[in-house]
Formats: structure tokens, sequence, C-alpha cells
């Protein structure tokens, strides 16, 4: 193999794992260790430039990043990065608008954004500050999106969303609450420079089986359904629920019913267990609220009499696969079960509605009926027109929903600077030495043995009577500091210098891995099997450096490197330096230097 250039940006930033499965590339172990200093300010503000949500995202975070962490390379559990930015968020200090952008002179151009939600605040967010115009449409009377109107307030209370959306309209943003676009064609003659589209996937998937006109009344369509319990339209249901669907909305269902009546909640699933959309957490706390899940349940008819809802009926079915290695689910042949109701919420999906944009402005669609656009620009094939989360590429979650904002707002900016948005700039990095003496670091590299900290949460009799009563309370700063302590500093790499190296295998020695190895070298396939502990994952780079005495290679398996730097304090020649590894991810207007920087 070839010596690995570790002056590639993106080298360094796949092994800091967290950060890299982040879809907005939050520096996660430099904000960690921020908390475990006291400076959740500074904290803060590090997520608020990435994922610009901190204290909502703190609370309602699909977490992409945790499976990800090395720690469970080690142990059960991650480290909970995500409830660790609840902490910035919670005990930051009261300078935290001072530190916030100012709103900028304008520079004359207009940029209209199509939902009040995640996607469209981080676009408008970023450009803001370089002087744009921007004007939020949205046809709910504040701002949020499906952030206020679809997560429950014991989940996510109102004032956090009011706190962490108005950091942005401050910024002087004209958000035009109540305002429903009913004509893309018609936006687009009020000569905006540019559109970004950030509605959603407004409209649940229903569910066409017999009986559901009938007992329409006491039928709900799940995401309606807990809008309509967030405005206070509706405050009660049935004594007996029945919640269809396996993801994370099914979850907020039966959890909102039983604190509105709801005593015998159920939610049926048509999957496995293990199969079902919902994170795991979310089944966790459903299931600890008394809410039963049951599985491989296919709903077959609504049962009702005289227009009156009475149950449904459900077939039982497994799960087979073909030939082919296809999964499938087929009917066991056991009875039908019938479980008895009063309501019914479908939640098994939802889905993007376009009505409003006609298809004679130069938007293509594909054959979902969805707009064709391009994954990395967020570009739609109207050269002024973009989109972002759901509405780009269907349902998923707000941390993706701020990564394709980022991503938009900089084609936004180079397209009405007139410049090529296809040309994306390279992050910044930097890299810098942690030595303080020949065993000493800035960082604290005495990594806690204490197993995942426990958040607490609500009494649950007094959580289920009150549905506003957040049930998480996150971690006090005693705990937050000891969670933080468990995180492994992924981004303190080993670097390696092959021209100080006496091969005296002191770090082989030492390391409690076994990853590091000298051997002569190989093609990849090869090599990866004379290595001193088995290296399994082929998507972790091995780490490779030649040049020394005798010819062979240095090779570190980063997927099992701690980053303890105990082979750095073993070093006698210092070939081995523990540097921390940033990188800045260029947003819009951000001046970016593409090569690599280095700090003593």
């Amino acid at each position: 193999m070839k010596s690995t250039n570790i002056a590639n940006p993106d080298y360094f930033h796949k092994v800091v794992d967290c950060q890299w499965a982040c879809p907005a590339h939050t520096p996660v172990p430099e904000y960690i260790r921020l908390i475990a200093e006291g400076r959740y300010s500074d904290a803060y503000m590090i997520n608020w430039k990435s994922n610009v949500f901190p204290g909502i995202l703190g609370r309602t975070c699909d977490r992409p990043c945790e499976p990800a962490c090395r720690r469970g390379r080690v142990e059960d559990n991650p480290v909970a990065i995500c409830r660790l930015k609840r902490v910035a968020a919670d005990y930051k200090g009261d300078d935290i608008k001072q530190r916030m952008p100012k709103p900028s002179p304008k520079n004359g151009k207009r940029v209209a954004l199509i939902g009040g939600g995640p996607a469209s605040l981080a676009v408008a967010r970023d450009l803001a500050p370089l002087g744009y115009l921007c004007t939020v449409f949205d046809q709910d009377p504040q701002a949020g999106g499906m952030m206020r109107t679809q997560i429950p307030k014991f989940r996510l209370p109102n004032s956090v969303i009011d706190e962490e959306t108005g950091y942005i309209l401050d910024l002087g943003i004209e958000f035009k609450g109540g305002t429903r676009i009913d004509s893309l064609k018609k936006l687009l003659a009020e000569n905006y420079d540019a559109i970004f589209v950030g509605s959603g996937a407004p409209r649940g998937r229903e569910l066409d089986i017999p009986g559901r006109k009938e007992a329409a009344k006491n039928i709900h369509i799940g995401i309606d359904w807990l809008s309509s319990v967030s405005f206070g339209h509706t405050d009660k249901i049935g004594k007996r629920v029945i919640v269809l669907g396996g993801g994370n909305t099914a979850m907020d269902c039966c959890r909102t019913a039983r604190r509105l009546g709801g005593d015998d909640v159920k939610v049926v699933v048509r999957s496995g267990f293990e199969e079902m959309k919902a994170s795991p957490w979310e089944k966790e706390d459903a299931m600890h609220e008394d809410i039963p899940i049951l599985n491989m349940l296919v709903p077959k008819a609504f049962t009702h009499d005289n227009g009156k809802l009475t149950g449904v009926t459900f077939e039982k079915v497994k799960a087979v696969r073909d030939e082919k290695g296809r999964r499938k689910l087929v009917p066991t042949g056991e009875p039908d079960q019938h479980f008895e109701c009063d309501d019914v919420l479908v939640a098994v999906g939802q889905e993007n509605a376009f009505p409003w944009i006609e298809r004679d402005i130069g938007i293509e669609f594909d054959k979902w009926d969805m707009p064709k656009v391009d994954p990395t620009t967020m570009a739609s094939t109207n050269p002024k027109v973009f989109f972002g989360g759901d509405a780009a590429f269907g349902p998923k979650n707000i941390i993706w929903a701020v990564a394709h904002g980022h991503d938009a707002a900089l084609s936004i900016h180079k397209f009405c600077s007139g410049e090529n948005i296809t040309e994306r700039p390279l992050p910044e990095v930097t890299i810098s030495s942690q030595k303080m003496g020949i065993h000493e670091w800035s960082y604290d590299n005495d990594i806690s043995n204490d197993m995942r900290f426990k958040v607490p949460h609500r009494e649950k009799v007094i959580a289920l009577k009150d549905i506003k009563a957040e049930v998480e309370l996150g971690f006090d700063p005693k705990l937050g500091f000891g969670e933080a302590q468990r995180c492994l500093n992924c981004d303190v790499q080993t670097v390696f210098t092959s021209q100080l190296c006496i091969e005296c295998d002191a770090c082989v020695d030492i390391c409690p891995m076994d990853c590091i190895t000298f051997t002569p070298n190989a093609d990849e396939p090869e090599l990866r099997t004379h290595l001193r502990a088995p290296s399994n994952n082929a998507t972790q780079d091995l780490y490779v450096a030649d040049g020394l005495k005798t010819g062979r290679v240095m090779v570190k398996d980063e997927d099992v490197c701690l980053h303890c730097g105990l082979c750095a304090e073993r070093c006698p020649t210092g070939a081995w330096d523990m540097q921390k590894y940033l990188i800045d991810m260029t947003h819009a207007g951000k001046p970016c230097q593409p090569q690599r920087r280095s700090a003593a």
C-alpha cells in the first residue's frame, strides 16, 4: 500500500466517526471537551454554527452519530452525544445573544423560503448575515414547521423552539406566518433572486381498507392529529386507542394519546419489533408508559356499527425470503385477530404533495412525483429554485434538513454571485500538536471507565397527567461531566513521523488494542492479514507510513485505535504525536482555506 495522505481533509475527518456520521458534521469531541470544562456557552456556539438547533436537537435528534461512536466498540453503549448537546443548551450563559451574528446591511438580493421548518431556517441563518433579504413563508402563525407542530410538547417544549427560532429570525429575517403559498409560478413572478422550498412532507399516508369511509369520524391521520393537539384544537381521545405504524410518529401518537385519556393504547405494526423504523429509545419510552407494541399484524378492515368505529381486524403474518433473499410478509394461516377500540391513529408514513408547483416552470419531476434535486447542490432543474429537507428527498429528520439547508445556502450564495454552484470549496482544517511536555497533553486523555449515564426522567404518574410536562429532565452539570468524560477524543489523532522512528517497538508493546504493526508492505487485503489484531472493518482505513530504515511499513488500524496516546507517551524519539484535528465545514460566504494548516 502507498503511504497514507493524512493531508487529505477527509482522512482524519472519517476517523472522527461521530462527526463523519453527522449530516451537519458537528465537531462532537470538541464541544464535549468544552462541556467537561464547564464552558457551556462555547460548546453551544460550536453546535449552533453547524447544527443550528442545539436545544431542539439535544432532545429530538435521531442520533446518527451515536451508532458510529468509537466508545460503542469497547462497551455496549456509545457516548450520549445527543443529550450532551442539550447540556450545552441548558447551561449556556446569558451572553449567547451577544455572540450571535448581527443583522447585516442588505446586499440587494432577495430570497424567498417556502416553509418555516428547520431546512428553511438553516438557509436563512446562513444567508442573512451576508446581507440577503430572506423572507420565510409559512402557513402556520409561528416558525418551526414540524418541530413545532408534530413533536409533542412533552418531548420538545415551545420555549425551546421559540428561543432557537428567535435567534434566527432576529438576524433581520422577514417571517410571514399564516401565509400559504398556492402557486410557485406566482412567487417566481415576484422576481426573487432565488427560492428555497423547504415545505416538508406534509401529508400522512392513508390506509385504504374496508371500513375507512364508514368509520372516518374516529380514524385520524397521525401527523394531522398531532398538529391539532399541538395547536390546542384536540384535547381528548377515546379510552381505547390503536396506533397503526412503527415509526417515530407512531411513538409520538401513542404517548400523546395516553395523556389525552387513552387508558388502553396499543401500537400495532406489520413488521417485526427489530425492523420497526422507530428509534430504539422511542420504543423504550412508549413501553415504559405501559403501551404494548404488537408486531407482525397487518390491518385488514376497520369494523363499525352504524358509522361508529368498533375495532380493527388484523391478519397474522410472518417474514420469509425468496430465492434472491428478498424479504416479504406472508400470512401464517392463523385466525384473524380483532381488537376493539374507540379511535385509530394512522401513522404508516408520510409523503410529499406538490399541487402548488406548476409543471410548466422548468422543474422536472421523477416517476414518484418528486422534484429532481441534485444531492450536492440541492438545485432543481429550474436554476432559481432549490429544495431541502423532506421536500427534497422525502421524510428524514431534523439534522438532515439542517445539512440540506447549509448546502442549499452555499449554492444560493454562489448562484447569486454569478459563480458555478457545482464547485464546492474544501473545508478548513486545523491540526495542532497537544504536547505540553514529555508525558503531558493539553487535553485530558485519562478516559473514564464509567458506563453510560441514564438521563433522569419525570415520574411516570406525573408525566402522564400533563401533556406539556417534559418527560426527559436532562443531565445536570455533574452527570453531564461524567458522561463527557466517557468520550475517547477521537479527534486527537496519532500522527506518525517515519524519519524519527528507530523501530524499537515500544509503541507496539504498550498499545492496549494491538492496533500498531511494523511489517513488510503488501496490497491491502494481504496487509490486513499481517496485523497483530484482526482487521475486520474495511470501511475504516489503515494508516500506512513508509520511509523506515528497515524497509518495513508502520500500519495502524484506525478502526480499533482508542486515541489513548500511550504510543506517543512511550515513544523515546517523538515519532508519535497527538494532534488535535478540527475540520470546519464551509458554509455560505465563509472564507475557506483549502490547504491544511498546522499549529504548534
